[in-house]
């Protein structure tokens, strides 16, 4: 039931007919509390679609009792018009709901620079018949409506001693950090305050959502909120309630990963032996963005001197001549030079590893990526066609 598995909230997904399909395409999900507490991660990319200025503005008050999300239309770049449009669906939201349109956040996602009358009214339209569908079991329903390019619904929970965690997402291109393309509402039944719940969220973001990098384009309009209803009655360890928050980010991230647009390998790169975490973070990503490397393993193509090509490119602390690079456990590259034959490696298999050692400390880091294939470019050139 995804967003609908901890106690206390509602969710439904409706047609609201934005989408071409006819398939669902406005969601909500209602906070019922107690607890009406909430945190949320936006975008770091400068240009912000309306739904993330306007629940920016939102979440300063740590206070969260609804979100409504949109597929179909992105929102962004469309105004002030698109930014009343965003306002208003707060504000219809609020009127049904009974609360103050300033405790609800939205969310968009689709096509950049689209939004007339059309859009508001079945927005605001599709807002209305999502309230008024709202379900105790309607978490699946709403992880369908948040759906573009995706392949799947993503959906992850977690219950630990009295409490639990559900979570949603969408996102399948424009994957890279900061968040990656995704809309990701995470809600909970267990008891925390405002500033209990925005540290363990940005902690879980950090090593998760992050840290994949599909193809190295940051989106307008990223969001993860995390809603609490504080419902079951229990106040979990601060370090186990982080610890289970991050694993259901690190399960969503995998599956935003694995339902990339076109992707044929799904590539995890680990770097070890960094002198800093920092360190091993830019290396793993410098090879993530590398569009010669993601050729090769869409190739099947174990082209370790691409790995070695992109990790020099960066300012880490390391010696690019003392280097070992390993592609699905088969050492290729020794100290910077030639190890086991390339014909050992088998690159066949969607599961890629590629292992970096530095050798220069102790500090490692995961990067997510995927190949690049024909149908990823066919794709995003007929995207608004």
């Amino acid at each position: 039931m995804s967003v609908t598995a901890p106690q206390g909230f509602e969710a439904a997904g409706v047609v609201a007919g934005l989408k071409s399909t006819g398939k669902p395409d406005v969601a909500v999900v209602v906070n019922r509390g107690p607890l009406k507490v909430g945190a949320a991660v936006f975008t770091s990319n400068r240009a912000k679609a309306n739904p993330i200025l306007w629940s920016q503005q939102a979440i300063a008050d740590g206070v969260v009792e609804a979100i409504v999300l949109n597929s179909g239309g992105a929102n962004c770049f469309t105004g002030s018009f698109g930014f009343q449009t965003t306002h208003q669906t707060a504000e219809k939201a609020g009127e049904l709901l009974g609360i103050s349109s300033g405790d609800v956040l939205v969310c968009s996602t689709g096509l950049i620079g689209t939004g007339d009358e059309v859009f508001r009214a079945k927005v605001l339209d599709g807002t209305a018949a999502a309230i008024g569908a709202l379900r105790a079991d309607g978490g699946d329903d709403a992880s369908l409506a948040i759906m573009t390019t995706d392949s799947r619904p993503k959906r992850a929970t977690v219950s630990r001693d009295g409490w639990t965690i559900g979570a949603m997402a969408k996102g399948a291109g424009m994957l890279a950090p900061g968040l990656a393309t995704m809309l990701v509402v995470v809600t909970t039944d267990a008891v925390l305050d405002a500033q209990q719940a925005d540290a363990a969220l940005r902690a879980a973001t950090r090593t998760s959502f992050d840290r994949l990098d599909s193809d190295g384009c940051m989106s307008t309009n990223d969001q993860v909120t995390l809603m609490v209803s504080g419902a079951s009655g229990v106040t979990p360890d601060a370090a186990d309630f982080a610890a289970a928050l991050a694993e259901v980010c690190h399960d969503l991230a995998e599956q935003l990963q694995g339902d990339a647009e076109g992707a044929s390998h799904d590539i995890t790169i680990e770097v070890v032996g960094a002198a800093s975490e920092d360190d091993a973070v830019v290396v793993g990503r410098s090879v993530a963005r590398n569009n010669l490397f993601k050729a090769a393993i869409f190739g099947n193509d174990p082209n370790w001197g691409r790995v070695l090509a992109a990790i020099g490119t960066t300012d880490a602390a390391f010696d690019p001549y003392d280097v070992d690079v390993s592609f699905n456990g088969v050492r290729v590259c020794t100290a910077g030079g030639p190890d086991r034959p390339r014909d050992d490696v088998d690159l066949t298999p969607r599961a890629t590893r590629i292992l970096i050692d530095l050798r220069s400390g102790d500090a490692a880091a995961t990067i997510l990526t995927n190949d690049l294939t024909h149908d990823y470019v066919h794709e995003n050139s007929a995207y608004s066609s």
